[in-house]
């Protein structure tokens, strides 16, 4: 690896949560085996069934984590997004990856090594505590979707994602992590269903929609519709 390449790499994960605790020499050794990777937009990081060594993070962009069924058609499990990470559980457990991975976007990623995860486990609990807390968010975070999934109706499940996609300057401002059938699949549903359900909003006159960008018209009534 080049020394500017490690630089970056440094500089990388020291803007990542998950590091960003760490001394310099800390993360000069975990950088010491981890390597960019360049995504453009639709490139495959991974395929279901293919060995897990390691885990990701992603630095700028967004990553699909999905499966096919049988018959063809795609289920999307999850949607990764810049500072967040993928792959931990599997890479604790030697289990093949159990989705694939693809970018959305044009998107940097890290590939931090198995083996540099357990040398830092051993040797620092803070960094165990957080990555046990990483993935009991994750574990949370797929309970949830199960009892949304099992308990409310699409609508339902479409307004409890734009109430959360908020943008940090302005929470009545959501855009779509993905296209619409992407985002469609995560929320368990089909894409026609998706649209309808954004064209009834819209015609109540909770939301506007405008390509990937939704603007929250009636905050207040899409509260009370979840209840």
């Amino acid at each position: 690896m080049s020394e500017k390449n490690e630089s970056n790499i440094k500089n990388f994960l020291s803007n990542l949560p998950l590091f960003s605790e760490f001394e310099p020499a800390e993360l000069e050794q975990i950088s010491s085996q981890t390597r960019q990777i360049h995504a453009p937009r639709g490139a495959v990081i991974f395929h279901r069934g293919e060995e897990c060594n390691g885990f990701h993070l992603v630095v700028f962009g967004r990553i699909k984590l999905a499966f096919t069924s049988p018959d063809g058609s795609e289920k999307v499990v999850e949607i990764i997004g810049p500072k967040h990470s993928f792959g931990e559980a599997l890479m604790f457990m030697n289990k093949p990856y159990i989705v694939s991975a693809q970018a959305l976007e044009d998107s940097l990623l890290l590939h931090v090594s198995k083996s540099a995860i357990f040398e830092e486990l051993e040797r620092n609990p803070k960094f165990a505590q957080k990555m046990l807390a990483g993935l009991s968010r994750r574990l949370h975070s797929l309970i949830s979707d199960v009892e949304a999934y099992s308990f409310n109706s699409g609508t339902q499940r479409v307004i409890g994602y734009l109430m959360k996609g908020g943008s940090p300057d302005n929470e009545n401002k959501v855009v779509l992590q993905a296209g619409k059938a992407i985002v469609a699949s995560r929320l368990n549903l089909t894409p026609e269903h998706f649209s309808r359900i954004l064209h009834d909003l819209t015609d109540k006159g909770m939301i506007a929609v405008k390509g990937r960008d939704i603007t929250i018209l009636d905050a207040e009534k899409m509260k009370n519709y979840e209840k």
